[in-house]
């Protein structure tokens, strides 16, 4: 079953993003509590849009996203989309995009925009979902 995001979901969104992201692919060191603090901003900004999967006992996967105001129409940004490992290949990261997309169909917005690992299985789920890698962009950082 699929429903809309509770901040009392956090600390469960927090464990299973830590075990689908703390590994040698991803390469992320994530704590439960730094975590659920960046968990608990992304739930508490202004036009947060979240969705959690349960199995009827424990949430397996969670979409946190928001609306993005943009100059020709808003869009939905994914800042994270995870399912538990001992979950994944089974349908619930689609069943969650379906949930998005039809947020984004019944809001009449220009459609979603995320970015992920281009080395990691994430990239060529996205783009059987129909998403496109976007030449123009570049995602740039740096270090201090």
């Amino acid at each position: 079953m699929i429903r809309e995001l509770r901040r009392e979901d956090i600390a469960a969104c927090a464990d299973i993003m830590c075990r689908v992201y703390n590994n040698e692919m991803w390469q992320c060191r994530w704590s439960a509590e730094t975590a659920e603090e960046y968990l608990s901003d992304l739930f508490e900004a202004k036009k947060f849009i979240g969705y959690v999967l349960d199995d009827g006992k424990d949430i397996i996967g969670a979409v946190f996203a928001h609306e993005k105001v943009w100059w020709n129409n808003s869009e939905v940004f994914v800042d994270e989309m995870f399912v538990s490992p001992e979950h994944q290949h089974r349908g619930y990261g689609s069943m969650l995009m379906k949930r998005l997309e039809l947020y984004v169909r019944e809001k009449k917005l220009a459609g979603i925009t995320l970015s992920t690992n281009r080395f990691a299985p994430a990239a060529d789920f996205y783009r059987a979902k129909g998403f496109s890698d976007c030449g123009h962009v570049l995602f740039m950082a740096k270090e201090i």
